[in-house]
Protein backbone atom coordinates (compact mmCIF):
# COMPACT_ATOMS: atom_id res chain seq x y z
CA UNK A 1 0.00 0.00 0.00
CA UNK A 2 1.38 3.96 -1.22
CA UNK A 3 1.93 6.23 1.47
CA UNK A 4 -0.65 8.68 0.09
CA UNK A 5 -3.15 5.96 -0.34
CA UNK A 6 -3.40 6.58 -4.16
CA UNK A 7 -5.51 4.16 -6.15
CA UNK A 8 -3.17 1.02 -7.68
CA UNK A 9 -2.77 1.96 -11.00
CA UNK A 10 -1.98 -2.05 -11.96
CA UNK A 11 -5.41 -3.55 -9.64
CA UNK A 12 -7.29 -4.39 -12.58
CA UNK A 13 -4.30 -6.16 -14.53
CA UNK A 14 -3.31 -8.17 -11.17
CA UNK A 15 -6.96 -9.92 -11.22
CA UNK A 16 -7.03 -10.57 -14.28
CA UNK A 17 -3.33 -11.88 -14.95
CA UNK A 18 -3.95 -14.25 -11.81
CA UNK A 19 -7.24 -14.76 -12.24
CA UNK A 20 -7.19 -16.52 -16.09
CA UNK A 21 -3.54 -18.22 -16.16
CA UNK A 22 -4.00 -21.66 -15.50
CA UNK A 23 -0.56 -22.75 -16.50
CA UNK A 24 2.13 -23.74 -13.80
CA UNK A 25 5.20 -21.90 -14.29
CA UNK A 26 8.79 -23.23 -12.87
CA UNK A 27 8.32 -21.65 -9.27
CA UNK A 28 5.14 -23.06 -8.89
CA UNK A 29 6.25 -26.71 -9.63
CA UNK A 30 9.33 -26.10 -6.81
CA UNK A 31 6.62 -24.76 -4.40
CA UNK A 32 4.48 -27.75 -4.93
CA UNK A 33 6.81 -29.74 -4.62
CA UNK A 34 8.42 -28.63 -1.18
CA UNK A 35 4.97 -28.56 -0.09
CA UNK A 36 4.87 -32.26 -0.29
CA UNK A 37 4.46 -34.40 2.80
CA UNK A 38 7.31 -36.50 3.40
CA UNK A 39 5.79 -39.15 5.19
CA UNK A 40 2.86 -40.88 6.37
CA UNK A 41 3.16 -39.09 9.75
CA UNK A 42 3.18 -35.56 7.81
CA UNK A 43 0.29 -36.43 5.64
CA UNK A 44 -3.07 -34.56 6.94
CA UNK A 45 -6.39 -36.13 6.50
CA UNK A 46 -7.26 -39.18 5.53
CA UNK A 47 -7.10 -41.24 8.39
CA UNK A 48 -8.28 -44.39 7.41
CA UNK A 49 -6.17 -44.47 4.14
CA UNK A 50 -3.33 -43.68 6.03
CA UNK A 51 -3.82 -46.59 8.74
CA UNK A 52 -4.38 -48.78 5.89
CA UNK A 53 -1.59 -48.02 4.12
CA UNK A 54 0.52 -48.56 7.22
CA UNK A 55 -0.61 -51.76 7.61
CA UNK A 56 0.05 -52.83 3.95
CA UNK A 57 3.68 -51.02 3.77
CA UNK A 58 4.74 -52.57 7.13
CA UNK A 59 3.43 -55.98 6.64
CA UNK A 60 5.54 -56.05 3.26
CA UNK A 61 8.78 -54.94 4.96
CA UNK A 62 8.24 -57.52 7.63
CA UNK A 63 7.97 -60.31 5.02
CA UNK A 64 10.73 -58.76 3.30
CA UNK A 65 8.69 -58.44 0.20
CA UNK A 66 7.10 -56.15 -2.09
CA UNK A 67 3.51 -54.75 -1.36
CA UNK A 68 0.92 -55.51 -3.66
CA UNK A 69 0.05 -53.70 -6.54
CA UNK A 70 -2.09 -50.26 -5.10
CA UNK A 71 -5.05 -48.27 -6.48
CA UNK A 72 -5.93 -44.28 -5.37
CA UNK A 73 -8.88 -43.36 -6.53
CA UNK A 74 -10.71 -40.04 -5.95
CA UNK A 75 -11.29 -36.25 -7.30
CA UNK A 76 -8.29 -34.58 -8.38
CA UNK A 77 -6.38 -32.28 -5.59
CA UNK A 78 -6.77 -34.81 -2.69
CA UNK A 79 -2.91 -35.78 -2.79
CA UNK A 80 -2.65 -39.15 -4.68
CA UNK A 81 0.80 -37.98 -6.17
CA UNK A 82 1.68 -37.38 -2.74
CA UNK A 83 0.46 -40.29 -1.15
CA UNK A 84 2.47 -42.44 -4.10
CA UNK A 85 5.76 -40.29 -3.38
CA UNK A 86 5.03 -41.25 0.36
CA UNK A 87 5.13 -45.18 -0.51
CA UNK A 88 8.13 -45.31 -2.27
CA UNK A 89 9.76 -43.24 0.74
CA UNK A 90 8.78 -45.74 3.13
CA UNK A 91 9.78 -48.35 1.30
CA UNK A 92 12.86 -46.47 1.05
CA UNK A 93 12.44 -47.55 -3.00
CA UNK A 94 13.08 -45.35 -6.17
CA UNK A 95 9.63 -43.79 -8.05
CA UNK A 96 9.75 -43.96 -11.77
CA UNK A 97 6.51 -41.47 -12.84
CA UNK A 98 4.59 -41.98 -15.70
CA UNK A 99 1.01 -40.93 -17.04
CA UNK A 100 -1.87 -43.23 -18.62
CA UNK A 101 -1.81 -40.85 -21.58
CA UNK A 102 2.02 -40.92 -21.68
CA UNK A 103 1.98 -45.41 -22.70
CA UNK A 104 0.18 -45.25 -26.34
CA UNK A 105 2.54 -48.16 -27.23
CA UNK A 106 3.08 -51.63 -25.58
CA UNK A 107 6.58 -50.64 -26.15
CA UNK A 108 6.26 -47.79 -24.20
CA UNK A 109 5.43 -49.86 -21.29
CA UNK A 110 7.87 -52.16 -21.85
CA UNK A 111 10.90 -50.14 -22.30
CA UNK A 112 9.29 -48.20 -18.61
CA UNK A 113 9.33 -51.88 -16.70
CA UNK A 114 12.72 -53.48 -18.28
CA UNK A 115 14.13 -50.64 -16.19
CA UNK A 116 12.76 -51.23 -13.09
CA UNK A 117 15.19 -52.86 -10.28
CA UNK A 118 13.55 -55.07 -7.47
CA UNK A 119 11.37 -52.80 -5.12
CA UNK A 120 10.87 -50.03 -7.08
CA UNK A 121 7.64 -48.24 -7.24
CA UNK A 122 6.03 -47.83 -10.90
CA UNK A 123 3.42 -44.66 -10.49
CA UNK A 124 0.83 -44.09 -13.33
CA UNK A 125 -1.34 -41.22 -12.78
CA UNK A 126 -4.57 -41.26 -14.51
CA UNK A 127 -4.38 -44.86 -14.98
CA UNK A 128 -7.63 -45.20 -17.01
CA UNK A 129 -6.48 -43.48 -19.47
CA UNK A 130 -3.58 -45.71 -20.23
CA UNK A 131 -4.05 -47.25 -23.93
CA UNK A 132 -5.37 -50.86 -24.51
CA UNK A 133 -1.97 -52.73 -25.77
CA UNK A 134 -0.07 -51.24 -22.63
CA UNK A 135 -2.84 -52.44 -20.45
CA UNK A 136 -2.89 -55.67 -21.73
CA UNK A 137 0.62 -55.99 -21.49
CA UNK A 138 0.28 -54.62 -17.66
CA UNK A 139 -2.10 -57.70 -16.60
CA UNK A 140 1.08 -59.91 -17.32
CA UNK A 141 3.54 -57.64 -15.71
CA UNK A 142 1.01 -57.38 -12.30
CA UNK A 143 0.74 -60.77 -11.83
CA UNK A 144 3.72 -62.81 -12.95
CA UNK A 145 6.32 -59.98 -13.54
CA UNK A 146 7.42 -60.90 -17.17
CA UNK A 147 6.27 -58.96 -20.47
CA UNK A 148 6.06 -60.51 -23.70
CA UNK A 149 7.90 -58.48 -26.30
CA UNK A 150 6.40 -59.56 -30.12
CA UNK A 151 9.15 -59.16 -32.43
CA UNK A 152 8.43 -59.13 -36.49
CA UNK A 153 4.96 -58.94 -38.28
CA UNK A 154 2.69 -61.22 -39.77
CA UNK A 155 3.44 -65.28 -40.12
CA UNK A 156 7.44 -64.58 -39.04
CA UNK A 157 6.42 -62.60 -35.13
CA UNK A 158 7.72 -63.79 -32.55
CA UNK A 159 7.01 -63.60 -28.55
CA UNK A 160 9.96 -62.80 -26.72
CA UNK A 161 9.17 -63.14 -22.80
CA UNK A 162 11.53 -60.55 -20.55
CA UNK A 163 11.49 -61.01 -17.17
CA UNK A 164 10.17 -58.21 -14.76
CA UNK A 165 12.00 -56.85 -11.94
CA UNK A 166 9.49 -57.48 -8.95
CA UNK A 167 7.91 -53.89 -8.55
CA UNK A 168 4.73 -52.13 -6.57
CA UNK A 169 2.23 -50.83 -8.79
CA UNK A 170 0.89 -47.19 -8.03
CA UNK A 171 -1.87 -46.18 -10.17
CA UNK A 172 -4.32 -42.93 -9.44
CA UNK A 173 -7.32 -42.24 -10.58
CA UNK A 174 -10.41 -39.63 -11.16
CA UNK A 175 -12.36 -42.13 -12.25
CA UNK A 176 -12.50 -45.59 -11.02
CA UNK A 177 -15.45 -46.77 -12.77
CA UNK A 178 -13.35 -46.18 -16.17
CA UNK A 179 -10.95 -48.85 -15.03
CA UNK A 180 -11.65 -52.09 -16.90
CA UNK A 181 -12.70 -55.08 -14.25
CA UNK A 182 -9.79 -57.58 -15.06
CA UNK A 183 -7.12 -53.94 -14.22
CA UNK A 184 -9.10 -53.09 -11.26
CA UNK A 185 -8.90 -56.58 -10.24
CA UNK A 186 -5.25 -56.67 -10.00
CA UNK A 187 -4.39 -54.26 -7.69
CA UNK A 188 -4.30 -56.25 -4.21
CA UNK A 189 -5.87 -53.07 -2.11
CA UNK A 190 -7.78 -50.13 -3.55
CA UNK A 191 -8.09 -46.73 -1.47
CA UNK A 192 -10.73 -43.86 -2.16
CA UNK A 193 -9.55 -40.10 -0.94
CA UNK A 194 -12.49 -38.09 0.48
CA UNK A 195 -13.03 -35.06 -0.01
CA UNK A 196 -11.11 -32.87 3.25
CA UNK A 197 -13.04 -30.82 6.66
CA UNK A 198 -12.00 -27.62 7.04
CA UNK A 199 -10.26 -28.63 10.36
CA UNK A 200 -8.30 -30.25 8.36
CA UNK A 201 -7.85 -27.38 5.65
CA UNK A 202 -6.79 -25.39 8.21
CA UNK A 203 -3.76 -27.31 9.49
CA UNK A 204 -2.66 -27.90 6.28
CA UNK A 205 -2.73 -24.38 5.36
CA UNK A 206 -0.57 -23.54 8.92
CA UNK A 207 2.27 -26.54 7.86
CA UNK A 208 2.16 -24.86 4.01
CA UNK A 209 2.24 -21.48 5.64
CA UNK A 210 5.24 -22.42 7.43
CA UNK A 211 7.13 -23.54 4.86
CA UNK A 212 6.39 -20.69 3.06
CA UNK A 213 7.14 -18.23 5.60
CA UNK A 214 3.91 -16.15 5.26
CA UNK A 215 2.53 -15.20 8.65
CA UNK A 216 -0.75 -16.62 8.66
CA UNK A 217 -4.00 -15.66 11.10
CA UNK A 218 -6.34 -18.76 12.70
CA UNK A 219 -9.02 -17.09 11.49
CA UNK A 220 -7.35 -16.31 8.19
CA UNK A 221 -6.72 -19.94 7.55
CA UNK A 222 -9.95 -20.87 8.48
CA UNK A 223 -11.57 -18.04 5.76
CA UNK A 224 -8.90 -19.58 2.89
CA UNK A 225 -10.71 -23.00 4.33
CA UNK A 226 -14.39 -22.24 3.72
CA UNK A 227 -13.27 -21.67 0.09
CA UNK A 228 -11.32 -24.46 -1.40
CA UNK A 229 -14.28 -26.85 -2.08
CA UNK A 230 -12.53 -29.36 0.74
CA UNK A 231 -9.30 -29.89 -1.64
CA UNK A 232 -5.54 -29.12 -0.20
CA UNK A 233 -4.74 -28.37 -4.08
CA UNK A 234 -7.42 -25.55 -3.82
CA UNK A 235 -6.23 -24.17 -0.39
CA UNK A 236 -2.56 -23.75 -0.81
CA UNK A 237 -3.05 -22.30 -4.31
CA UNK A 238 -5.52 -19.62 -2.84
CA UNK A 239 -2.73 -19.30 0.13
CA UNK A 240 -0.17 -18.48 -2.83
CA UNK A 241 -2.67 -15.52 -3.97
CA UNK A 242 -3.87 -14.73 -1.03
CA UNK A 243 0.10 -14.31 -0.03
CA UNK A 244 0.52 -11.93 -3.27
CA UNK A 245 -2.24 -9.95 -2.53
CA UNK A 246 -0.79 -8.86 0.83
CA UNK A 247 2.79 -8.90 -0.05
CA UNK A 248 1.33 -5.90 -2.53
CA UNK A 249 -1.32 -4.30 -1.15
CA UNK A 250 -0.69 -4.67 2.73
CA UNK A 251 2.06 -5.38 4.87
CA UNK A 252 2.60 -8.88 4.04
CA UNK A 253 0.49 -10.94 7.10
CA UNK A 254 -2.54 -12.28 5.95
CA UNK A 255 -5.15 -11.64 8.29
CA UNK A 256 -8.78 -12.61 7.87
CA UNK A 257 -9.46 -8.73 6.64
CA UNK A 258 -6.49 -9.27 3.96
CA UNK A 259 -7.79 -12.87 3.16
CA UNK A 260 -11.43 -11.89 2.32
CA UNK A 261 -10.14 -8.69 0.47
CA UNK A 262 -7.83 -10.63 -1.70
CA UNK A 263 -10.60 -13.91 -2.45
CA UNK A 264 -12.94 -11.25 -3.57
CA UNK A 265 -10.26 -10.20 -6.45
CA UNK A 266 -9.72 -13.97 -7.28
CA UNK A 267 -13.64 -13.83 -7.68
CA UNK A 268 -13.64 -16.51 -5.00
CA UNK A 269 -16.72 -16.46 -2.82
CA UNK A 270 -17.84 -17.37 0.90
CA UNK A 271 -18.54 -21.15 -0.20
CA UNK A 272 -15.63 -21.40 -2.91
CA UNK A 273 -17.70 -20.57 -6.01
CA UNK A 274 -15.84 -19.04 -8.77
CA UNK A 275 -17.33 -16.77 -11.39
CA UNK A 276 -17.99 -19.24 -13.77
CA UNK A 277 -19.85 -21.41 -10.91
CA UNK A 278 -21.97 -18.46 -10.84
CA UNK A 279 -22.27 -18.07 -14.19
CA UNK A 280 -24.10 -21.51 -14.48
CA UNK A 281 -25.91 -20.80 -11.77
CA UNK A 282 -27.67 -17.54 -12.70
CA UNK A 283 -28.18 -18.78 -16.05
CA UNK A 284 -29.75 -21.91 -14.82
CA UNK A 285 -32.36 -19.68 -12.08
CA UNK A 286 -32.17 -16.68 -14.07
CA UNK A 287 -32.52 -17.81 -18.10
CA UNK A 288 -34.42 -20.95 -17.48
CA UNK A 289 -36.29 -20.63 -14.26
CA UNK A 290 -34.69 -22.95 -12.53
CA UNK A 291 -34.53 -25.83 -14.71
CA UNK A 292 -34.53 -28.87 -15.88
CA UNK A 293 -32.07 -27.51 -18.89
CA UNK A 294 -29.76 -29.90 -20.99
CA UNK A 295 -26.21 -28.97 -20.34
CA UNK A 296 -25.42 -28.21 -23.58
CA UNK A 297 -28.07 -25.36 -23.68
CA UNK A 298 -26.66 -24.11 -20.55
CA UNK A 299 -23.17 -24.51 -21.82
CA UNK A 300 -24.13 -22.53 -24.65
CA UNK A 301 -25.68 -19.68 -22.37
CA UNK A 302 -22.58 -19.32 -20.38
CA UNK A 303 -20.22 -19.12 -23.73
CA UNK A 304 -18.61 -22.31 -22.54
CA UNK A 305 -17.87 -25.88 -24.03
CA UNK A 306 -20.23 -28.69 -22.61
CA UNK A 307 -17.36 -30.39 -21.14
CA UNK A 308 -16.01 -27.57 -19.17
CA UNK A 309 -19.43 -27.29 -17.39
CA UNK A 310 -19.62 -30.74 -17.04
CA UNK A 311 -16.30 -31.54 -15.88
CA UNK A 312 -15.15 -28.36 -13.91
CA UNK A 313 -18.24 -26.69 -12.57
CA UNK A 314 -21.24 -29.47 -12.01
CA UNK A 315 -19.13 -32.24 -9.61
CA UNK A 316 -18.78 -29.45 -7.50
CA UNK A 317 -22.28 -27.67 -7.44
CA UNK A 318 -23.93 -31.17 -7.41
CA UNK A 319 -21.79 -32.31 -4.12
CA UNK A 320 -23.08 -28.44 -3.22
CA UNK A 321 -26.62 -29.50 -3.56
CA UNK A 322 -27.26 -26.14 -5.59
CA UNK A 323 -27.81 -28.63 -8.72
CA UNK A 324 -29.21 -31.59 -9.76
CA UNK A 325 -29.01 -33.98 -12.50
CA UNK A 326 -32.40 -35.48 -13.58
CA UNK A 327 -33.33 -37.55 -16.72
CA UNK A 328 -34.66 -34.24 -17.86
CA UNK A 329 -31.77 -31.97 -17.43
CA UNK A 330 -29.99 -30.00 -14.70
CA UNK A 331 -32.50 -28.18 -12.24
CA UNK A 332 -31.11 -26.10 -9.49
CA UNK A 333 -32.15 -26.71 -5.70
CA UNK A 334 -33.91 -24.19 -3.06
CA UNK A 335 -29.65 -23.32 -2.09
CA UNK A 336 -29.10 -21.87 -5.88
CA UNK A 337 -31.83 -19.82 -5.71
CA UNK A 338 -30.75 -18.22 -2.10
CA UNK A 339 -27.10 -18.33 -2.80
CA UNK A 340 -28.03 -16.05 -5.46
CA UNK A 341 -30.14 -13.72 -3.73
CA UNK A 342 -33.60 -15.01 -4.72
CA UNK A 343 -36.53 -16.63 -3.21
CA UNK A 344 -36.86 -20.20 -4.75
CA UNK A 345 -39.89 -20.99 -5.98
CA UNK A 346 -42.06 -23.87 -3.95
CA UNK A 347 -41.60 -26.24 -5.93
CA UNK A 348 -37.72 -25.83 -5.64
CA UNK A 349 -36.07 -29.38 -4.69
CA UNK A 350 -34.54 -28.90 -1.11
CA UNK A 351 -30.90 -29.47 -0.67
CA UNK A 352 -27.27 -27.62 -0.27
CA UNK A 353 -24.61 -26.61 1.87
CA UNK A 354 -25.07 -24.37 4.76
CA UNK A 355 -24.48 -20.64 3.01
CA UNK A 356 -22.41 -18.69 4.71
CA UNK A 357 -23.73 -14.65 4.59
CA UNK A 358 -21.24 -12.46 2.87
CA UNK A 359 -19.83 -10.16 5.23
CA UNK A 360 -18.90 -6.77 4.15
CA UNK A 361 -15.52 -6.45 2.93
CA UNK A 362 -12.79 -3.76 4.45
CA UNK A 363 -11.50 -1.05 2.48
CA UNK A 364 -7.64 -1.54 2.89
CA UNK A 365 -7.04 1.70 1.07
CA UNK A 366 -8.58 3.66 4.26
CA UNK A 367 -5.56 1.80 5.89
CA UNK A 368 -2.21 3.22 7.11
Amino acid sequence: MTEDDTPDPFADEFAEESAVTAEYTSSDGEIEASLRPKSLDDFIGQPRVREQLQLVLRGAKMRGGTPDHILLSGPPGLGKTSMAMIIAGELGSSLRLTSGPALERAGDLAAMLSNLVEGDVLFIDEIHRIARPAEEMLYLAMEDFRVDVVVGKGPGATSIPLEVAPFTLVGATTRSGALTGPLRDRFGFTAHMDFYDPPELRRILQRSAGILGIELYEDASAEIAGRSRGTPRIANRLLRRVRDYADVRADGIVTRAIAQAALEVYDVDPIGLDRLDRAVLGALVRSFGGGPVGVSTLAVAVGEEPATVEEVCEPFLVRAGMVARTPRGRVATQAAWLQLGLTPPPDAAAGGIEVRAREPQVDLSAEE
